[in-house]
């Protein structure tokens, strides 16, 4: 691809996002979507691989049916109402077909069957905006129609994600797979809490997008996408490896490290609400995602490569670790001692 038509792709993919969170009109918001569908099947597609293809054609086909069903959601509720503004959303049904139309988007259980298929089918880069970037603007539309959406349903939707995402994740050996049913479990997080404490969404979205970033950039620089090739990797660049290693656990939500620091606050405002037995299944269920995470760690930095295997030996890269990648980590491992800080700003 060359670098005209990938200015163009990301400066649309930059252009949709923006028109989506900033329209106060359904109309708007579904436009600023079509456009990011349409501006990243190309950067999926571009390697031409029969796989990349088949990636590309499902995210269009899933993205299509959930902008249908947002746009039926949105005139539903015009129709009935009169109110095309998206904090007007009141008709129940509208606000079901919302809420299906959204989990689509997203890659929310029981929607997520195409999130891992297109990702293993995308380069590390194009997967890492599919995690991040892609799931921006719905996830504005949630916080936006939050108070109107059905709590219960919500509820049990992220359960579901949760457990589905740590169980499917198991036994898995693709990196991109493993990373993206680790955000089907963790989207379970963001769900159950939007309905109460929409803020706690937003915060977690954003440093789950910051840990997730640091995650596949290291993989990107080391150039892997499976296990079996990323446990050659420590004897290469063992810096990278550890900082690979500690962004994962912080991805787990292991308690020193950032990413508890999301997970901590959602318990909390859980039992606040008289809601500990939700927050005791959705604490257990994120233990199956705490074993593959384990996984990854282990095969990056602890073992060594069988020798029973043919392999190339990999030697040590001279050259310095990216300072981008640097300053992920430390900001995706090191956030938690500032938490009174944030918690003061949600």
């Amino acid at each position: 691809m060359t670098p005209q038509a990938k200015l163009i792709f990301t400066s649309s993919l930059i252009l949709g996002t923006t028109i989506t969170i900033s329209s106060n009109h359904w109309i708007t918001a579904w436009a600023g979507l079509e456009i990011n569908t349409l501006a990243i099947l190309p950067l999926i597609a571009k390697s031409h691989h029969p796989r990349a293809i088949e990636a590309a054609t499902k995210y269009f086909l899933t993205q299509a049916t959930a902008s249908a069903l947002l746009l039926f959601s949105a005139m539903m509720n015009a129709w009935y109402t009169g109110q095309w503004d998206i904090t007007q959303l009141t008709h129940p049904t509208a606000c079901l077909i919302l809420t299906s139309a959204l989990a689509m988007k997203l890659g929310l259980a029981p929607f997520h069957f195409w999130f891992p298929e297109v990702l293993q089918g995308s380069p590390l880069t194009t997967a890492l905006l599919l995690s991040t970037l892609m799931k921006f603007p719905p996830m504005t539309l949630l916080f936006m129609t939050s108070p109107s959406l059905n709590p219960t349903l919500l509820t049990y939707m992220a359960i579901l994600s949760t457990a589905l995402g740590g169980w499917m994740g198991l036994n898995q050996t693709q990196i991109r797979k493993i990373l993206a049913f680790s955000s089907i479990s963790h989207l379970g997080w963001m769900a159950i809490i939007v309905s109460y404490h929409p803020k706690l969404t937003l915060l977690n979205f954003y440093l789950y997008s910051l840990i997730t970033a640091t995650v596949f950039l290291t993989l990107n620089t080391l150039k892997t996408s499976k296990l079996s090739t990323l446990m050659t990797t420590w004897t290469k660049t063992p810096a990278l490896s550890t900082m690979l290693l500690l962004t994962l656990l912080s991805l787990a939500g292991l308690p020193p490290f950032t990413g508890f620091l999301p997970k901590w606050f959602i318990i909390q405002e859980l039992t606040k609400q008289s809601m500990a037995p939700a927050a005791t299944m959705i604490s257990l269920l994120s233990l199956l995602s705490l074993f593959f995470y384990l996984r990854l760690a282990y095969c990056a930095t602890i073992t060594l490569p069988p020798h029973t295997t043919n392999h190339m030996k990999q030697w040590h890269i001279s050259k310095p670790t990216p300072s981008a990648i640097a300053i992920l980590t430390t900001t995706s491992t090191m956030l938690l001692p500032i938490s009174p800080l944030i918690l003061t700003t949600v």
